[in-house]
């Protein structure tokens, strides 16, 4: 069912999720991010050291194309 949401709504974060108010017309992905890392990889911030041993990160992508990011807000 078609919904009106009134007021300024605001979300912080939202991982791997939809959320839908009322029927959907078109859902797609508003903006795109892509990281492989290995052991130790994902590490922020100033004099770090980080001692895993023997790693190996393999990243690959062997399609052509993602999908697209449409241009609507």
């Amino acid at each position: 069912m078609p919904c009106i949401v009134g007021g300024p709504i605001k979300f912080n974060s939202i991982s791997g999720g939809v959320i839908n108010f009322g029927d959907s017309f078109n859902i797609s992905p508003k903006n795109i991010d892509k990281a492989i890392s290995g052991a130790g990889g994902g590490g922020v911030g100033d004099f770090q050291f980080v001692n895993s041993g023997i790693s190996i990160t393999i990243g690959v992508d062997p399609d052509v194309t993602d999908q697209n990011v449409t241009a609507t807000n």
